[in-house]
Parts: C-alpha cells; structure tokens; sequence
C-alpha cells in the first residue's frame, strides 16, 4: 500500500515546525561534520544523521510533520531548483560522442537494473525506484520517480539510503582506481560524470584529481537532463497500465508538476538571461535544501526494516553500482579511440 504525506504550507507550517526546526539543525551538523571531515559529503552525513535519529528512537510523532515535508518539499523544490544548473549549450560542447556515451550509460543502467531487480525478486517500485537513482542524479532523480512508482516510504528511504551509500563509495574509489584503469585527467572526469550518482558527490569525487572537475561536471548535468524524458516515459507507461486496469485507482500524472518546473528552469537557464551572481546564489540553495531534504529522508531509514527486507535491495544496488561504472568506462575508452 502506498504511504504519502501531503502538505499545504501555511496550514501545516505550525504542526511542521518542530520537525523543520530538527531538520534545520541536522542540516547545519551535516555541513559541520564535511567541514571538519572533507572526505565526508555532506550529503552523506545529512543521511546518516537522519537515521541516527530515527534509531536511536528519537524520532518522536511530533517532529514528523516537519521531516515528512523536509523529505518531500524541500526535495522537489531542490530537483526543480537543480534545473538552474543546466542549459542546452551543455549538450553541444559535449559532443555526439560523449552524448552516446551519456544516453547509453543512462539506457543500459535502468534498464539492466529493472531486470536486475526482477530476478532478485526485489518490488516493482523499489526496483523502479533504484534504478532511476543509480542511472540519472541519486536522491533527486528518487524523489522525481516517487510520485509515478507508487512505493510507499520504506521504498523511497531504501533507494535513497543505497545511492548515497554508493555514492560515497565512490568517492574513495575511484580516484584509486584512475591509474590502474589507464585513464588520462579529462577521461577520468567524464567518466566520474557518467558514472557517479549524485551532483556533490560527482563534484567530491572529481576534485580528488586535479583538473577532472570541468568534464566531471559537463557529462554529469547532461546526465540529468535525462532525468525529465525518464519520468515522462515511465509516468505515461503508468497511466496505461492503469488505464488498462479499471481497478488500478489513482493514475499518476505523466509528469508531475516539480518536474515540469525543472525543465522550466533547464530552459530558463539556457536562454543566458539570468545573470550569473544569481545563479550561484540558487545552486547555494539548491544544495542546502538537499542537504536538508536527505536529512528527513534520512528519518525514514529503519535499519531493523533494512536487516528484514534489504538484503536483496543491497545486493541489487551493488550490482546496479558495478554496471553503471562499468558500462561508463566502456563508453569512455570508447569515445577516446
């Protein structure tokens, strides 16, 4: 059954205000911790720190409201905020090649972890869910599918909890793993850019060699352009299927609404009016409200719930882990010759 939290602002803003004021506290930590800990995201940190909280049963009815819509508002204003970091003219300076090599890491990886999933008998929705994390941006790309998957919060905080932790993976690995590769400094870039799940934990990973940020980046956002396609696509092969089953109920819209906000701003950003002070204002924030996001996320992590029934999602996530790199790396030497 599917569990959702909807939330008006101002009618809700008295009730959320503890979980907010928790949520605002978490997130500061977060960034604390990276600062002190730069091999840390803090990403990663605000995730942990939500589950902590939740663990150690602190987590108390009055506060969730507020963590409830930090985990979704926040999240879906910060996908649509993301946009602001896109532009068309990416598309070009990236080449045909290296756009074949985005499109096909993206095809192979969610298609490869659906079927994945299937055979490890892991739900349609956390499966679904998975997928579009490992194969387009982590955490926003989950909250993008979550309204078409029809999961419910254990599906959305497993799939979350997984690219985070590969996420971070990477960002130790990696780097260790350029030489013995053959990879040169802008290869090594485009294939953290194609490979590594979330943005900041793309930027943490690239900034470990010196000079691989500026193609890490480029073939990343490409990367998310894709997110909006995928969840129209998935979103209109839903409402078949619940159109071809009367008793289906809800239809999920063919793009939700945040969506269509994101590439909103991908076009806004691409017409180059707005002026670059503000759009590194807009990405400060963008990153803040992930952070604060993944912080309430991070409260739907129940590592009891983990140990019963993660077994295969952990298995499955590894694996969509190993594919995603492997097929970019293919890609990359690829596009090299």
């Amino acid at each position: 059954m599917r569990t959702s939290v909807s939330y008006h602002l101002p009618a809700a803003a008295p009730a959320a205000a503890p979980g907010l004021a928790v949520v605002a506290v978490g997130t500061a930590c977060a960034y604390a911790v990276s600062h002190a800990l730069p091999a840390l995201n803090a990403s990663t940190v605000a995730v942990a720190l939500g589950a902590l909280l939740s663990n150690a049963r602190l987590h108390h009815p009055v506060l969730r409201p507020g963590t409830a819509l930090a985990g979704k508002r926040l999240l879906r204003i910060a996908v649509v905020l993301l946009g602001l970091q896109l532009s068309l003219p990416q598309l070009v300076h990236l080449g045909l090649r290296g756009l074949l090599v985005v499109v096909t890491t993206v095809a192979v990886t969610f298609a490869g972890t659906r079927y994945l999933g299937r055979r490890l008998g892991v739900p349609g929705p956390r499966s679904l869910l998975i997928a579009t994390g490992f194969a387009i941006c982590g955490a926003s790309a989950v909250a993008a599918m979550e309204p078409v998957a029809g999961g419910d919060e254990e599906d959305t905080g497993v799939a979350v909890a997984l690219v985070t932790l590969c996420g971070s993976l990477a960002i130790v690995f990696l780097p260790l793993l350029r030489g013995p590769l053959g990879l040169d400094v802008p290869d090594f870039g485009s294939w953290v850019g194609a490979s590594v799940h979330d943005v900041g934990q793309t930027v943490a990973t690239a900034q470990r060699v010196p000079g691989a940020l500026t193609s890490a980046v480029v073939v990343k956002l490409t990367r998310v352009v894709l997110l909006a396609p995928l969840v129209a696509a998935m979103g209109l092969a839903s409402r078949r299927a619940s159109a071809a089953d009367p008793g289906a109920g809800h239809r999920p819209p063919p793009v939700p609404l945040f969506v269509a906000g994101f590439l909103a701003a991908v076009a806004l950003t691409s017409t180059g009016v707005l002026p670059d002070g503000l759009l590194a204002d807009a990405h400060t924030v963008q990153s803040v409200l992930l952070v604060a996001a993944l912080f309430g996320l991070g409260t739907g992590i129940h590592l009891p719930a983990l140990v019963r029934t993660g077994r295969r999602s952990l298995l499955l996530g590894l694996t969509a882990w190993v594919l995603v790199a492997g097929v970019a790396y293919a890609g990359v030497r690829l596009a090299a010759l």
